[in-house]
């Protein structure tokens, strides 16, 4: 079903969803703001990971201090109004000008001055962006998406503080970012076009967090691993693993093709894909369950449940599910991602 893989086509904005901002999301979030909330808080553990600090805030001011239990398929969200304008305004901003199409190789000191204004622009743009979100974290009702967020500000605030001295592997602090907010965008997406309700249903409940992260209300969020996790080589290893066994499945299939469109082909390489895809969502919640970051716990265990909707999906599939895929997709990514820019 998916051509190209790991999305849906792009959209307004392109595939490379980012975050600005402006009049429709501050009308958007005076309406909503007055919802109560919590969540997503980060402190040193001792091993570099987001852990429990004390809340600068009322969990009273956090839309989801209530969501302690295991991450669920997300069928209604109030901040998707909000987002959605956001980062297509950040992505247009930075197709705009050219920085999408950076060549991250080269270093700050070998800029010339048209490539300096490049990435001063999107750093200016990307700063503001991340002043515009903060109030999406206490909208939200789901401790997941608070996390994203916060983990979309302190990614991008990272590499903005980067772009004076920009090297390239800072740009593991850009890919990090980005795929935070892309997979707040495939949220979204599943939200509206209903395929998160439509297979919701369908997914077994997670199990309960050990240890859930507490609010944070920092205005300055921490990255969620600043070292890395002893768990990331084993992360790595298994998303390889995934994408060389969905090799063939990838190769036949496309997203915008419902099953009854289906050559007798892709039908045979999906009936081959199913127990590799629940076993994929198998591994990466058991990566989680190791893992003593509830935030990389709970960022598993949504790439495994979207994972799991996605495999319930494929016998009746229709194009909204590529949405599910996508999920189940992207936060690998941003693990890997985050892993490479922790060292």
């Amino acid at each position: 079903m998916h051509q190209p893989y790991p999305g849906p086509p792009p959209k307004k904005g392109g595939a490379l969803k980012w975050i600005l901002g402006g009049i429709a999301l501050l009308a958007i979030i005076a309406l909503t703001v007055v919802l109560t909330i919590t969540l997503s808080g980060h402190d040193n553990n001792g091993n570099g990971s987001a852990g429990g600090n004390t809340a600068s805030g009322s969990d009273a001011e956090f839309a989801s201090a209530n969501d302690t239990g295991p991450i669920t398929i997300i069928t209604e969200d109030p901040s998707c109004a909000a987002w959605s304008p956001v980062v297509n305004t950040l992505s247009d901003n930075s197709k705009r000008n050219g920085w999408s199409e950076r060549n991250a190789s080269v270093p700050a000191s070998a800029w010339s001055p048209e490539q300096r204004r490049q990435f001063q622009e999107v750093g200016d743009a990307m700063r503001a962006a991340t002043d515009q979100v903060e109030p999406l974290i206490k909208v939200t009702t789901h401790r997941v998406m608070c996390q994203l967020y916060e983990q979309f500000i302190a990614y991008t605030s990272a590499y903005v503080d980067k772009i004076p001295t920009y090297t390239e592997p800072d740009n593991a602090l850009a890919r990090t970012s980005a795929q935070a907010s892309n997979t707040l965008t495939a949220i979204c997406d599943a939200i509206t076009y209903r395929s998160a309700a439509s297979r919701a249903p369908l997914v077994p409940a997670a199990p309960s967090p050990a240890n859930v992260a507490a609010v944070s209300g920092a205005s300055n969020p921490e990255r969620f691993l600043t070292s890395p996790d002893p768990v990331c080589p084993d992360w790595v290893a298994a998303a390889d693993q995934f994408e060389s066994d969905t090799a063939d499945w990838r190769q036949v299939t496309n997203v915008n093709i419902p099953i009854s469109e289906w050559t007798p082909e892709q039908k045979a390489a999906t009936d081959a894909v199913l127990p590799l895809m629940r076993q994929s969502a198998d591994t990466m919640e058991n990566l989680g369950q190791r893992s003593e970051n509830p935030v990389f716990h709970d960022f598993a265990q949504l790439a495994a449940q979207y994972r799991r909707a996605y495999a319930q999906a494929l016998p009746t599939y229709s194009k909204a599910d590529r949405y599910l895929y996508d999920v189940g997709i992207i936060p690998v990514g941003m693990i890997r991602r985050a892993c490479e820019a922790a060292g």
